[in-house]
């Protein structure tokens, strides 16, 4: 049975740290929009944007959401179809995130990734040929994954592993790390392998908790850097022919560094959209609009707001609407009222 070497470091375990205290406090933020799922909608864009990009995919990012949304985009019928592909494969990662991880998802998502891009015959199939990864800039080969006739045992072997190694002895997080490594290093098809490996890699985070209310893109860490991104993963496949030779401690720190890079954003954007936890508990979630929102951030800051403050806040604003916007943070209990309407204090409740 395949089992993974890599070692646990001061640095993974401080990514790891730093992941775990970002998904708790997104997680559990007492006061998210109701435009969460403008925020999900967000993270699918920009996953399926960098996770095409990356792979060489030209649209921009405003092209991808136009494709996204059904609008008509000047650019090759495969680039558009790699585009609606990973948003399916997406779906798909969605729907069985509660099912069992096996060897058939590895085939399903692939099948995903590549349709009308492959033949039918090769769309869900282990690759029949040997293939080489090569450098695009200087065409210089940089990688050789294993023979045809190694990808079975291979992948099955490690989807042997996966499946009985607990969160108790290895961190959700690491199996991620260690599931998008190695399927990239045995690179089983002639096409998608990437797409394919870091769509298995969200899988397995989602299967173990942590889906993190869909709201992060691990795909734009590694294509914002994707020099970085290339060069750990043919540093690690270096190391050794044998797969089960190379150490992928490095792996793991660049990994799990860019989940919580990522996540940090987000949590940093939630703790921007939230109010003091004690209003959870007597009132839960409450929709907010972006003029709410600064409305409640002053507050938060300032502890009160007259009307002289919030026409300097929201200057673009007509009274009417703030007025309105004010009666509506009344009406669920965030602000209260002091004095008349013209010198009016509105303060959290």
């Amino acid at each position: 049975m395949y089992y993974p070497k890599f070692s646990i470091t001061n640095r993974i375990l401080t990514n790891v740290a730093k992941i775990e205290a970002a998904k708790e406090i997104i997680e559990n933020a007492p006061l998210v929009p109701a435009y969460e799922a403008k925020f999900r909608e967000e993270a699918i864009i920009r996953t399926v944007h960098f996770g095409t990009h990356i792979e060489g995919n030209p649209l921009e990012q405003k092209e991808v959401e136009q494709v996204l949304a059904g609008k008509e985009v000047s650019a090759r019928d495969r680039d558009i179809q790699e585009v609606l592909n990973y948003r399916e494969v997406l779906k798909y990662i969605e729907g069985v995130k509660e099912k069992p991880l096996m060897e058939r998802s590895l085939l399903d998502v692939h099948r995903r990734t590549t349709k009308k891009i492959l033949p039918p015959e090769q769309a869900g199939k282990y690759r029949k040929s040997q293939v080489k990864v090569s450098n695009s800039r200087t065409g210089e080969t940089s990688y050789v994954p294993p023979a045809p006739n190694q990808i079975i045992d291979l992948v099955r072997s490690f989807f042997f592993w996966l499946s009985r190694v607990g969160s108790e002895e290895i961190n959700p997080i690491i199996k991620a790390a260690v599931t998008h490594y190695v399927l990239v290093a045995i690179h089983p098809f002639t096409d998608g392998n990437g797409r394919a490996a870091r769509a298995l890699s969200t899988l397995v985070l989602f299967k173990e908790g942590y889906d993190i209310k869909s709201f992060f893109s691990l795909e734009e860490y590694f294509d914002r850097d994707a020099a970085s991104y290339y060069r750990v993963l043919q540093n690690t496949s270096n190391q050794s022919k044998d797969l089960a030779k190379r150490d992928l401690t490095s792996w793991i720190e660049y990994f799990t560094a860019g989940l919580a890079i990522e996540l940090a954003r987000v949590r940093d954007k939630v703790q921007r959209l939230s109010v003091d936890s004690k209003l959870k508990s007597k009132m839960g979630q409450v929709p907010l609009n972006e003029r709410q929102l600064k409305i409640v951030e002053y507050l938060q800051q300032y502890n009160q707001i007259s009307n002289k403050e919030w026409r300097s806040l929201l200057p673009m604003v007509s009274d009417d609407t703030i007025l309105r916007d004010l009666k509506y943070l009344m009406k669920k209990g965030l602000v209260k009222k002091r004095g008349s309407t013209k010198s009016a204090i509105y303060l959290l409740k």
